[in-house]
């Protein structure tokens, strides 16, 4: 393979690896676009710090648990792969669950059940049983970080919108005058619904207008 051959194909692997990760940014949001784990999404988005919390946990175990299924794929029996994905899953919520206690009580007890429950967030199983069971732990790593960021992205947008609108603050800290009329529908769990639905419309359009 001569030079030039050997610059076409880094510059095409490199390519590869950048969609991988930035897919689940925009194209392949897990939120915006794929609609998954609507759970902690509405229950746990009414502030910015337990959206960026849960977020980057759920970022946490999705990572962990590609790797390990990726690596694993070849030695898995396919008739409990699903059983397996979700042991490996399990393992890691409860090693985060345990290290979000250790970092803070009160942040634990403002997450609440939501952290167990990342063990059923499609999110992760799906890109257990539809990538990591197919692909490389490296490129496996990609798609888990590009999902991360994208359900990261998401959560905070959601978070930072509830908890400026309805509380006038972001990470608690105050943004407008005393007088401010917060508006506390928004930190309620209906207000979840109407952030949700106001971003999957400005995302919608900002898609169809960069096709168009």
């Amino acid at each position: 393979m001569d030079d030039k051959s050997m610059i076409t194909h880094s510059s095409g692997a490199n390519t590869q690896s950048t969609n991988e990760f930035i897919k689940g940014l925009w194209k392949d949001n897990p939120v915006f676009v794929q609609v998954l784990g609507m759970c902690p999404v509405l229950a746990v988005s009414n502030t910015a710090e337990n959206a960026l919390a849960m977020g980057l946990a759920t970022t946490f175990v999705l990572v962990m648990s590609n790797l390990l299924v990726a690596s694993l794929r070849n030695f898995i029996p396919k008739e409990v792969r699903i059983a397996s994905y979700i042991l490996i899953i399990a393992s890691f919520v409860t090693i985060t669950d345990y290290g979000i206690q250790a970092i803070s009580v009160e942040l634990h007890k403002s997450l609440g059940a939501f952290i167990s429950l990342i063990v059923v967030n499609c999110l992760i199983l799906s890109r257990a049983e539809a990538f990591a069971s197919k692909n490389t732990p490296y490129k496996s790593l990609l798609d888990a970080l590009g999902m991360g960021a994208g359900f990261v992205f998401a959560l905070f947008c959601l978070g930072a919108v509830r908890e400026i609108v309805g509380n006038g603050t972001l990470f608690e800290i105050s943004l407008f005058p005393g007088g401010f009329q917060k508006w506390i529908v928004m930190i309620l769990p209906a207000g979840g619904f109407f952030t949700l639905a106001l971003w999957l419309l400005l995302f919608n359009v900002a898609k169809e207008r960069k096709r168009s």
